[in-house]
């Protein structure tokens, strides 16, 4: 707000972008879209609408009226003129709000470009819950998610049951005008048995009874909402060829677990998929590092056609990659360590640090200064300004 006209909090619904920013903003004026008369009178009375609501306001669910930003954008420019003549520093006037990204990024980039500062709010992560005094194993974090009422008391199972209905179903309503939610459900199923796996719409879609087009449509909606990421490969070296598709990974394990039928961490983690929900929170732990410093995340996976994989690829500078592999199992060894190995010959002058992330109460060292360490001491290796800092030994 120090540095713009208006600040845009986007991300998944229910993240607490609300709770957030009227914390933050406590003396600020709310005006909220999501009620219907609202978001009437910005469309049809927006001059009328604003003048109601002083300065710094916070305008909440945007994207139920995106034209009222051609409004604003008005009124920042006057204000940038006024303010100018009187030699006083600009501060921001509007915070916005809003989850569904699509056509919201549409309304800033042609209206509020160059005006507004857009941060991501994600869901809790791990660091936080443990910061806030509050007890809770990584395996629990990981069924659970980040969810904030999940952790203000909030029954799990009924909760995300009413969030998908709630909120997902709604949007995909609104935005892809899907008939049968039916199938819907079955895609999002599917979708969450296959995080942590390189994209395949033909699989998706035969395995939805759906059209890869309408696999692809659909999974753009939940990346656009804020529910997926794809994490794109990385291209370094060329001497190898690498896998060019996208991998899925949903960002909250707790909807991911919700989704695919878990009803226990237990049963979560003695099941085939446990590794790849393991490596779904580290990803997701590292995204939500980058997203609260305001960040781009710099982060990418590597695989050839050949096999051979590195989970996570952390470019800290175009020379200065650490790559990591996770293992959901208790002493990894250099049989583990075979993709790391193979990445490190080949983008030899670019792979500065190589760590395997397992379940070890210890952290020690492999050959080919291969560190093995446990989540929770790599997440605490993290540093504002550079992502993580550098693997010590000792």
């Amino acid at each position: 707000m120090k540095q713009f006209p208006a600040v845009l909090v986007t991300g998944a619904r229910q993240t607490g972008k609300t709770s957030l920013v009227r914390h933050l903003f406590p003396d600020a004026s709310y005006l909220t879209l999501d009620y219907p008369a609202n978001a009437l009178a910005a469309k049809t009375a927006p001059e009328d609408l604003l003048n109601k609501y002083p300065e710094p306001v916070i305008i909440d669910e945007i994207q139920y009226a995106p034209e009222l930003m051609r409004y604003i954008k008005v009124r920042i420019d006057n204000n940038r003129t006024s303010e100018k003549k009187r030699k006083n520093k600009f501060n921001g006037k509007y915070i916005l709000t809003g989850s569904q990204i699509f056509p919201l990024m549409e309304g800033v980039s042609e209206s509020l470009a160059g005006r507004c500062g857009i941060l991501n709010l994600d869901t809790l992560s791990y660091s936080e819950i443990i910061e806030s005094n509050r007890s809770l194993k990584e395996t629990d974090f990981i069924f659970l998610g980040g969810y904030p009422e999940i952790h203000t008391g909030a029954e799990p199972e009924l909760w995300f049951s009413s969030y998908v209905a709630t909120y997902l179903e709604r949007d995909v309503r609104n935005v892809l005008r899907v008939v049968d939610l039916q199938e819907f459900g079955k895609f999002l199923k599917i979708c969450a048995l296959r995080t942590g796996q390189v994209v395949n719409y033909t699989d998706i879609a035969r395995d939805c009874g759906v059209s890869p087009n309408t696999a692809r449509k659909w999974l753009g909606l939940l990346v656009t909402s804020g529910i997926v990421h794809l994490l794109e490969p990385y291209f370094g070296n060329r001497a190898k060829r690498v896998i060019k598709s996208p991998k899925l990974m949903f960002l909250d394990t707790g909807l991911a677990s919700f989704l695919a039928g878990f009803i226990s961490a237990n049963e979560l983690f003695d099941s085939p998929y446990a590794g790849a929900f393991f490596e779904t929170f580290i990803f997701s732990e590292i995204l939500k590092h980058f997203h609260a410093q305001g960040k781009r995340a710099p982060v990418f996976y590597w695989r050839t056609v050949s096999g051979h994989e590195v989970d996570i690829l952390i470019e800290k500078s175009p020379d200065y990659i650490i790559a990591v592999e996770t293992k959901w199992k208790e002493n990894p060894d250099s049989k583990d360590a075979a993709g790391l190995k193979t990445i490190a010959s080949v983008e030899k002058k670019k792979i500065k640090e190589k760590i395997i992330v397992a379940k070890t109460d210890v952290t020690y060292k492999l050959a080919d200064e291969i560190w093995v360490m446990n989540a929770s001491e790599f997440l605490r290796r993290k540093v504002s300004d550079s992502g993580l800092e550098r693997t010590r030994s000792g």
